[in-house]
């Protein structure tokens, strides 16, 4: 692959994740199944930190809509972003030790793994009913977005999806407010994340950049798609692209 394809490949990935990220999530998996197809052979702490950077500027985005659309439940949001964020940092550490073929014979199954939660989970937050936390549910909350900040660091596809889950189940709230808060849960992680790599001088800068760009663009392109063609349209997207995806990169791992 030449190094134009490269940049082509990884700008598309970074467009088509913003799409799907604007509504359905997931997109994730696209944009760092991308980078893996583009860069085979680069370390995978690079491919992170860049995919973290890519990031970054479509969450923020996202958050600064959200904001705009719903009230987000602050007092409950920020305490679960200083627990991930701690949680990211440490998922960081822990996989720039990982020797870069283990992590990528381990990439095709946590994609595939993801890929099958977001084609099996359809119909969930649909009400929306805040509860108090017993002190269980809030052991189990702090747990889980410790846990789910350390993945994010790690690897990331479809934390938002896990956090939107853990908003709905334990907090009671609608699909809405829970992609809300973990749009926002999610910037921290990202940030802390990518702290970590730019430290070790793992991120490629000028292409995390472009990627950036145009996950934004796919961000807005997916809102029209969505108002124009619903939730469906972009989920099967996602599920068709994704597929693609993680055959390639495991047919580059495991041959």
């Amino acid at each position: 692959m030449s190094p134009g394809s490269e940049v082509l490949l990884v700008l598309a990935a970074a467009y088509l994740s913003g799409i799907v990220n604007a509504t359905v999530g997931g997109g994730g998996l696209i944009q760092l199944t991308g980078l893996l197809a583009a860069f085979p052979q680069a370390a995978h702490p690079f491919l992170l930190g860049t995919n973290k950077l890519a990031s970054i500027l479509g969450t923020g985005a996202a958050v600064v809509r959200y904001a705009r659309a719903v009230a987000i439940p602050w007092r409950a949001v920020l305490p679960a972003c200083a627990i991930a964020f701690t949680g990211s940092v440490a998922g960081a550490a822990t996989v720039t030790r990982l020797a870069d073929d283990a992590f990528r014979a381990l990439v095709p199954v946590m994609l595939a793994l993801v890929l099958a939660y977001i084609v099996w989970d359809r119909d969930l937050g649909r009400e929306h009913a805040p509860r108090a936390l017993s002190p269980v549910r809030l052991a189990f909350a702090g747990t889980a977005f410790l846990g789910l900040g350390f993945f994010d660091g790690f690897f990331g596809p479809g934390v938002g999806t896990f956090l939107i889950l853990v908003f709905v189940r334990l907090f009671g709230y609608d699909f809405l407010r829970a992609a809300a808060c973990s749009r926002v849960v999610n910037l921290s992680s990202n940030v802390a994340a990518v702290a970590l790599f730019a430290h070790h001088g793992r991120v490629w800068w000028t292409i995390g950049a472009l990627m950036a760009l145009f996950n934004v663009a796919g961000a807005v392109t997916g809102t029209s798609l969505a108002v124009r063609h619903g939730n469906r349209f972009l989920r099967r997207l996602l599920i068709a692209v994704a597929s693609l995806l993680i055959v390639k990169t495991a047919w580059d791992a495991w041959t």
